[in-house]
């Protein structure tokens, strides 16, 4: 564990031109360590007593942060903390799925206040934005009226390349085909009548695991989402890096080399047991049904010996791919959550950890393998964080890239 995660923030600059970037530099020091007095912020940012006074005053009144209540120390005069206000900004998130889609209410801790759902057989262009543009007023109106203008933006999390799907869900062509030229963050705008912003499905997950969980505060993490296909995200130096395209921690795609015999060897990509769609196919192939996995709360022990199968393959796969991404980038922790029970995610957790210890790391720093936090909210809170980092957040929070 990093004990020394808010130290690696940025100092703030007592320049005038510096003021929006000290009051974001304020918050995330705020949302990262929640009930801090103003002593401690200045001696974080190294800003004066001063500076920081006049942005605590205005953040107060913009009513971004909230006073608690005062803690007497032995000497000197009462600390009074400083924690934000749940109330202060609020967002929508929308996460775009194979066979349902959810848009969310957030507020600025990250507590879902109100959510809406659409299912169907496959996703279509036109459903969506009905979809959106009907349902993100009913949200809004949910608030009391004078916070409905908090509501900053729509932040999509969405898996690349939809139009690729049509095989894997049985689409027509020309469906899947119309999201080649449909450009999801504009329309989305449009219908929500918001700002939008935009990421990888996986890596919105992980920059919610970074903002809202994360309770061993890691500064670098590899971030491993299991949901109908397996994806991830990478944190380094307390910031998601997402890669020049918005594809880094594409895990599906890491080629997997088993040696199958003495003499023989397969190579595949991680993608092929390690995620939900491939548990699905396996309980067809032996005549049970799959249903039950989309159910994130559902007893998957009923699925028996197909069930044990699948977690000891998936465990294989991840742990020759976490000790290949750990050879890369010397990351300290790997944080495994998904759209899985809970007792589903500490099986593989588990499992993970004792493969591990039978491949030889020779040469690599030892990695500890933990849950995440969010599960199968984690991409929906992703796609929320995003108007919420955008606007009050340092810019290296989230990688920006894909927005």
């Amino acid at each position: 564990m990093n004990d020394k995660p808010l130290r690696s923030l940025s100092l703030g600059a007592n320049q005038t031109g510096g003021r929006i970037y000290n009051e974001r530099l304020v918050l995330s020091l705020v949302r990262h360590q929640d009930g801090l007095p103003k002593a401690e912020i200045a001696n974080l940012t190294g800003l004066s007593a001063q500076t920081i006074s006049v942005i605590m005053q205005q953040l107060e009144a913009d009513h971004l942060i909230v006073k608690g209540q005062p803690k007497r120390g032995k000497v000197g005069q009462p600390r009074v903390p400083f924690s934000l206000n749940p109330e202060g900004a609020y967002s929508i998130g929308l996460k775009i799925g194979r066979h349902r889609s959810e848009l969310v209410l957030m507020d600025f801790v990250g507590n879902i206040v109100n959510r809406q759902n659409i299912t169907y057989q496959y996703p279509a262009t036109h459903e969506l934005s009905a979809f959106v543009s009907i349902t993100t007023p009913i949200l809004i109106k949910s608030l009391d009226e004078n916070l409905r203008d908090r509501v900053v933006g729509i932040g999509i999390a969405t898996p690349f390349e939809l139009w690729n799907w049509g095989a894997e869900i049985g689409a027509p062509k020309a469906v899947m085909a119309a999201w080649k030229d449909f450009d999801i963050k504009q329309e989305m705008s449009t219908a929500a009548e918001l700002p939008a912003f935009m990421l990888n499905d996986a890596t919105a997950a992980c920059a919610a695991e970074l903002t809202f969980g994360n309770p061993q505060k890691y500064d670098n993490f590899l971030y491993i989402h299991i949901g109908y296909f397996i994806g991830g995200g990478v944190v380094l130096n307390g910031s998601v890096f997402s890669g020049p395209s918005g594809n880094a921690g594409a895990l599906a795609a890491l080629p997997i080399r088993v040696k199958v015999t003495d003499s023989t060897e397969e190579s595949y990509q991680l993608v092929r047991d390690t995620s939900k769609i491939s548990l699905q196919r396996m309980l067809e192939a032996a005549g049970q049904d799959a249903s039950i996995i989309w159910d994130t709360e559902g007893d998957w022990s009923v699925l028996g010996e197909t069930l044990d199968i699948w977690l000891n393959r998936l465990a294989e796969g991840l742990a020759f791919a976490i000790t290949s991404a750990t050879a890369i980038i010397d990351f300290p922790a790997i944080v495994i959550d998904g759209d899985l029970p809970i007792d589903i995610r500490q099986r593989i957790t588990a499992l993970v950890t004792q493969k591990l210890q039978s491949i030889d790391h020779q040469g690599l720093s030892p990695v500890t393998v933990t849950e995440g936090s969010l599960a199968r909210n984690a991409r929906l809170i992703g796609g929320a964080s995003l108007p919420l980092l955008a606007n009050f957040s340092r810019d290296r929070d989230v990688a920006f890239g894909g927005l």
